[in-house]
């Protein structure tokens, strides 16, 4: 019979893990690791140095954009400080405290993430379908009041689900099968009833993973509904390229996101290194491919880029 273990007790730590088998190639497999987390760090900060910096991206598009390069920046940085020293030192033990608080910032992005590119979504809808209403309806006011509203609607669904896993008893086995502090992972380690913390858990799937991509959907369909509608054939394949962008950073998102909610919902039998590369896939697809995608296919942004950098040479 396993032991309970009382978690108001400042010794008790959990242990990460890195990839099961290939313990001994961790400092090969950290190359990769740490240029992901390069490019997220410098492809966002980037980005938002741009968007501060040109009084011209100072529009609606571009501040939902730096919403969502601050919420890559944040889950990067919530990840890094666990991930790369176990793999470069490797450091597993991680105290009780330090894991919820990774647990409520990584979730906390990650839902944040997922709201944004609703915002991005009702963004486009407004400027393809009401052009020319877009300044009056999206103005600086509402956009702070729906940035707000996406922190607040983030922290009221990660905090119950932090407290309802905090006060439940953990085994004495405390081995995590990630390199940081998951829910999915966590709840597995508990001795007491959990299904008070399954149906929130499932009730926040169908919030985040459902209703948010099905919210995205639908104003995708009214945008293609317009388009068809009015618009000629030239500008139907330009408002499209517009929105190609946000396309791709719902699929970099939302892809991972299902899968990983599936492997541990439905495949626990799998083999643990499926589980750790979903999982990585899911933390390090949006922060890496986000800033690599604007870049790309914004030609404004790819053109602010380029002042920048010719700024910085200058001086």
């Amino acid at each position: 019979m396993l032991e309970v273990t009382n978690t108001t007790n400042n010794s008790f730590y959990f242990i990460l893990t890195g990839f099961p088998g290939f313990e001994a190639s961790h400092i090969w497999i950290s190359i990769p690791f740490c240029c992901f987390y390069i490019i997220s760090i410098m492809g966002n900060t980037t980005i938002l140095t741009v968007i501060h910096t040109e009084p011209s991206f100072h529009q609606p598009m571009y501040f939902f954009l730096s919403m969502l390069a601050l919420t890559d920046l944040g889950l990067t940085l919530t990840t890094l400080p666990t991930v790369m020293p176990l793999l470069w030192f490797n450091i597993r033990k991680i105290s009780f405290e330090d894991c919820f608080a990774q647990f409520f910032f990584l979730h906390g992005f990650s839902f944040m993430e997922s709201s944004v590119l609703l915002a991005m979504s009702f963004d486009r809808y407004v400027a393809i379908c009401r052009p020319l209403h877009y300044a009056t309806i999206l103005t600086s006011e509402v956009i702070s009041r729906i940035g707000l509203a996406i922190i607040c609607r983030c922290v009221l669904a990660v905090v119950p689900s932090l407290f309802l896993l905090k006060r439940l008893p953990f085994c004495h086995s405390h081995l995590l099968s990630h390199s940081y502090c998951l829910h999915q992972d966590m709840i597995h380690l508990v001795c007491g009833d959990i299904r008070f913390n399954s149906w929130y858990g499932f009730a926040l799937v169908l919030l985040i993973i459902v209703l948010d991509p099905l919210l995205i959907v639908i104003s995708y369909s009214l945008i293609l509904k317009s388009i068809l509608r009015t618009a000629t054939y030239t500008e139907q394949l330009r408002a499209l390229n517009n929105c190609l962008s946000h396309i791709l950073a719902v699929l970099v998102l939302y892809v991972p996101m299902v899968g990983l909610s599936m492997t541990h919902r439905f495949a626990n039998q799998a083999s643990p290194m499926v589980h750790v590369i979903i999982a990585n896939i899911y933390l390090l697809a949006p922060p890496v491919m986000n800033p690599i995608i604007y870049s790309v296919k914004t030609k404004q942004i790819r053109q602010g880029i380029f002042h920048l950098l010719l700024k910085r040479q200058v001086h």
